[in-house]
């Protein structure tokens, strides 16, 4: 089985049967380039929280999407590597704000706001 970065490379079709809930619109290769711009490189780790970030705006589609219910959600669905600390070191602008520019979804209102989620 071949890679997702290797696939890319290779310039195979749009559509990839691994990503069967992203929007008809976003490709693999605009998540790379996303990512590039904002200073990642994507590994199979990345490519993993694209995918439950597609999977939850799909379960959630019909109803506007809950930062705080998303936030939990990422939370538990990696907590057996760390939850969303995990998830901040594979995307240090934020899980849910960069993940879902990268991931081609509209960022729940609040997502961009430095202070959420701080103590300070």
């Amino acid at each position: 089985m071949t890679s997702l970065i290797e696939a890319i490379t290779r310039g195979e079709p749009d559509r990839d049967p691994r990503f069967p809930h992203a929007a008809a619109d976003w490709t693999p290769a605009a998540a790379v380039a996303t990512a590039r711009q904002e200073g990642l490189e994507l590994g199979e780790d990345h490519w993993e929280a694209v995918r439950a970030l597609q999977d939850y705006y799909a379960r959630h589609e019909a109803t506007a999407v809950n930062l705080r219910e998303l936030h939990d959600a990422l939370d538990e669905r990696f907590h057996r590597r760390g939850g969303i600390k995990y998830l901040y070191r594979l995307f240090p602008g934020g899980p849910v704000s960069q993940g879902c520019r990268i991931a081609g979804l509209n960022v729940p209102a609040g997502a961009s706001d430095k202070g959420f989620g701080s103590i300070a």
